[in-house]
């Protein structure tokens, strides 16, 4: 399925949305919850999988729905449709402060690898899928699971991380360390690893994970320097019972009641 092109817009700096630009009858499908507003004569939809078209039938749409929950993700997908005549937009926002990472996939030989909470949403014809790790050590050790996401397509994606976002450009043969958890996006050619933090005490005593992610050019990466889960981890340990203040486990929880909804 070719995909849709879209124009889009983004907003804002470190509580970013992205506003994208529908013409009639073009699509984007959006990872569900993303979702922040929309103007009249679009109509939403929910669907099952990514809605690229890959799989017909039946047993088609059950396959790609089956490959998100691998990952992770909700088995449903939402589209967004311009009914109308003239250009209509929607936007959609991140889950928690951080950037949204423009892609046009043409540039990037059709495929980028991210991992598994990452996607925002993508021109409709992007196809959402999984990306096995052949080496066990990266499934058991990697931070992110054996399984990442592909979005493969000649369309525009957007993924999301926390903090500041940089691109790094490997040469052929250059590798780069980063912790598991920091890494949000590489493109297909990218070699990636985990490799055990050497020295029992750096391991143990360094404030640090003991495994990294070891990532082999030629090819571009892309690096988050404040993954949610280290957020989540420094609010969740300053909570009184975790040994934190009083006046810090007070903002620990009234943070924990606003995302719970108590």
């Amino acid at each position: 399925m070719n995909n849709h092109e879209i124009d889009y817009h983004i907003y804002g700096d470190d509580m970013q949305f992205v506003e994208v630009e529908l013409d009639p009858q073009e699509s984007v499908v959006a990872e569900a919850g993303s979702f922040m507003m929309m103007e009249d004569e679009i109509h939403m939809e929910t669907i099952f999988g990514d809605g690229s078209g890959t799989g017909s039938g039946i047993m088609g749409k059950l396959f790609s729905a089956g490959k998100r929950v691998l990952t992770g993700e909700s088995l449903f997908m939402t589209t967004f449709t311009n009914t109308g005549m003239g250009k209509k937009h929607v936007s959609f926002a991140s889950p928690y402060p951080g950037k949204i990472i423009p892609m046009d996939l043409r540039q990037y030989g059709g495929k980028i690898i991210c991992q598994k909470d990452a996607f925002l949403a993508a021109a409709k014809g992007v196809s959402i899928g999984i990306e096995f790790q052949r080496k066990l050590g990266v499934g058991f050790f990697g931070g992110e699971g054996f399984i990442m996401q592909k979005l493969e397509g000649d369309g525009m994606c957007f993924i999301h991380a926390g903090g500041t976002i940089i691109r790094k450009e490997l040469l052929p043969g250059q590798s780069l360390r980063v912790d598991t958890g920091c890494l949000v996006a590489m493109t297909s050619n990218v070699q990636y690893d985990i490799e055990f933090v050497k020295g029992v005490k750096t391991a143990l005593f360094g404030g640090e994970g003991m495994f990294f992610a070891t990532l082999r050019g030629p090819g571009s990466v892309w690096v988050q320097s404040l993954p949610f889960s280290r957020l989540a981890s420094r609010v969740f340990a300053a909570a009184p019972s975790r040994g934190g203040s009083k006046d810090e486990g007070s903002m620990a929880k009234g943070i924990f009641d606003m995302f719970s909804g108590d």
